[in-house]
């Protein structure tokens, strides 16, 4: 199966996870839809998928309801297949191998794919009534979207991933047009245009000859207004922001918006785990440090599923934390916890290369050489090219 190509699952994971923005439908949906967003951000998937399922039964014409339905049917797939964390959209962990080893549970897939088939057929027929309505533009632009996240990150198309995400890119800018204050729509068009800015040349020049827009500058603009703006896709911007925000190693920034999210969504833990990373990145082990101590008992008891791999990145970062700090004995023993659970690979691979800089360090070359011939193989083998050149230098 060809893989995405970076880009791609970059721009689908930020951007296109746009939640059911207010359109055509009666308050009992309209309030089903926003519980379900509020359970859906704090990790209890199955909660909102169930919520989302009562407003579409609320308004069977609701389009932003069976939206929230592909939304969380999606987001239940990426999460069982543990590609959610920044890491594996900034530098060169960009295309992980384990989304497209397995095929998704087949009832999953036609759920989605019904679900998502029923909220485009919704909304073409909205612009076919009214092509001036901004917001069936706009709801158009998110399901398409959405689709093309789905393409992207779980079939792996890139060809089909592009089709559908230009659609979406278009009909925003369309949005913008109309009705230049749904800054909301900002979020879609400004991504594209900051991961079109930094594409190599060659495939910059074919994004804008397939009608992307280009602007570094000019994307994480747009995509900040669309955080700033009070709609529904807020939350979204504010996510896009710490990817965009790390990219560009603006770490206050990316903090920012990190202790937003934990105010208003204290359930996901990834936000938590995130804020922890974000701080190793800044070069802050102790603020590091203290953000992954404080997930870690926040959710000891939380017996919600974890996405794959999550307890090994959680004791991996608190161990890379205690090793800047200086405390090898505690560092060793987070190593050793992420290395005896379930985990990506880049993780591990990481892993090993933290043991291998610790025995250089006791000046334990047979250890240090074992680590560090581990971690190469295991980064190598998920894509996580910058580490397994890090540990060659290192053996060298």
């Amino acid at each position: 199966m060809n893989r995405p190509p970076a880009v791609f699952i970059v721009a689908s994971t930020i951007v296109l996870l746009v939640m059911p923005a207010t359109a055509r439908a009666n308050r009992e949906s309209e309030a089903l839809r926003a519980r379900a967003a509020i359970e859906f951000y704090n990790l209890d998937r199955d909660q909102a998928l169930a919520t989302y399922r009562q407003a579409v039964a609320a308004d069977p014409q609701d389009a932003g309801a069976y939206r929230g339905v592909a939304s969380a049917l999606w987001l239940s797939i990426t999460f069982r297949r543990g590609n959610m964390t920044v890491d594996d959209y900034v530098g060169r962990v960009s295309r992980p191998n384990t989304p497209f080893t397995a095929p998704p549970p087949p009832d999953t897939a036609a759920a989605f794919r019904d679900a998502i088939e029923r909220s485009l057929a919704l909304t073409r027929q909205r612009i076919a009534d009214n092509p001036s309505d901004a917001d069936a533009h706009y709801q158009l632009g998110s399901a398409v979207g959405l689709r093309a996240s789905y393409i992207a990150t779980v079939d792996g198309s890139a060809l089909g991933a592009f089709r559908a995400a230009r659609e979406a890119y278009d009909e925003h800018e369309k949005v913008l047009e109309l009705d230049p204050r749904r800054k909301d729509a900002g979020l879609i068009v400004g991504t594209y245009r900051y991961i079109v800015s930094v594409l190599a040349l060659p495939l910059r020049w074919m994004a804008y000859v397939a009608g992307f827009g280009g602007g570094r500058e000019k994307g994480l603009q747009l995509v900040e207004g669309a955080a700033a703006y009070p709609g529904e896709s807020q939350t979204d911007a504010r996510f896009a922001l710490i990817l965009l925000y790390n990219r560009e190693r603006r770490y206050d920034d990316a903090l920012k918006q990190l202790a937003i999210l934990r105010e208003r969504f204290p359930r996901n833990r990834l936000v938590w785990l995130e804020s922890g990373s974000t701080g190793l990145r800044a070069g802050r082990p102790a603020d590091a440090e203290r953000f992954l101590d404080q997930g870690l008992a926040r959710f000891a008891g939380d017996l919600r599923p974890r996405m794959f791999g999550e307890d090994a990145i959680w004791y991996y970062k608190r161990g890379a934390a205690r090793a800047a700090l200086g405390r090898t004995a505690e560092a060793q023993q987070d190593f050793k916890k992420a290395l005896s659970v379930e985990g990506r690979k880049w993780v591990h691979g990481r892993t090993h290369l933290e043991l291998g800089k610790l025995a250089l360090k006791a000046r334990n070359r047979a250890s240090a050489n074992g680590e560090l011939q581990a971690a190469i193989a295991l980064c190598e083998s998920d894509n996580d090219a910058a580490s397994a050149d890090e540990a060659r230098r290192l053996l060298r």
